[in-house]
C-alpha cells in the first residue's frame, strides 16, 4: 500500500525506475498539485492524495517497456498496473498506470481526469476532449453547468500549460 509519493518514488526505484522516468513523474506531479490547488480553490470534494499518487505511479510500466519512455506504445500500461498490484499498491492507484492513457471511456473518476490532464498539461499540451471531461466531472459534482465552471479552469489548465517548455527542459 501507497501512502505517500515518497513511497511511490522509493516503490519505482525498488522496481527499476530510470532517473529520467522518476524525473518524468515528478514533473506530471508538479502540473498535477498545480491542478489540486485550483479544485481545492473550487471547494471540490476529492481525494487529492489519489491524485498525487496516481501522477507517481502512472507510467510505472516504464520500468519494464523502457522503449516507450522515448517512443509510443501502450504496453506499459498494462503491465504497469499489473506490476504494482503485485507489490500491493491499491488497485484504485494501480488503475492510474490504463486510466490515464485511455481516459476516452466512461466511468473515470475525477481524480483519474486530473491524473491524466496533468499527464497532457505537464508539457504543455492541452488535450481538449480530456479537459473537457474533467470539467464535466466537476459540473456534475458542483451540479452546475459545465460553462460555470469552465472559464476558471480554462484558465488554469493554461497556467499550468504555460510551464511546460521549462518543465520540458528539467526532464531532459
Amino acid at each position: 500500500m501507497l501512502n505517500t509519493t515518497t513511497e511511490a518514488y522509493q516503490l519505482l526505484s525498488q522496481l527499476g525506475a530510470s532517473k529520467r522516468l522518476l524525473t518524468h513523474v515528478k514533473l506530471v506531479g508538479e502540473a498535477a498539485e498545480m491542478l489540486i490547488v485550483r479544485l481545492e480553490e473550487m471547494g471540490l470534494q476529492f481525494d487529492a492524495n489519489l491524485i498525487r499518487l496516481g501522477a507517481a505511479i502512472h507510467d510505472a510500466g516504464k520500468i519494464l517497456h523502457p522503449n516507450e519512455l522515448d517512443g509510443p506504445g501502450s504496453l506499459h500500461e498494462p503491465a504497469g498496473e499489473k506490476m504494482l498490484l503485485g507489490q500491493g499498491v491499491q488497485s484504485i492507484v494501480a488503475r492510474c498506470c490504463v486510466t490515464h492513457a485511455q481516459w476516452q471511456g466512461e466511468g473515470l473518476s475525477l481524480e483519474e481526469l486530473a491524473v491524466a490532464t496533468s499527464d497532457k498539461l505537464w508539457k504543455g499540451k492541452r488535450e481538449a476532449e480530456l479537459e473537457l471531461k474533467l470539467i464535466h466531472a466537476i459540473a456534475q459534482q458542483k451540479q452546475v453547468d459545465h460553462w460555470d465552471i469552465f472559464t476558471s479552469l480554462d484558465d488554469a489548465f493554461e497556467t499550468i500549460a504555460a510551464g511546460g517548455s521549462e518543465r520540458l527542459e528539467r526532464s531532459r
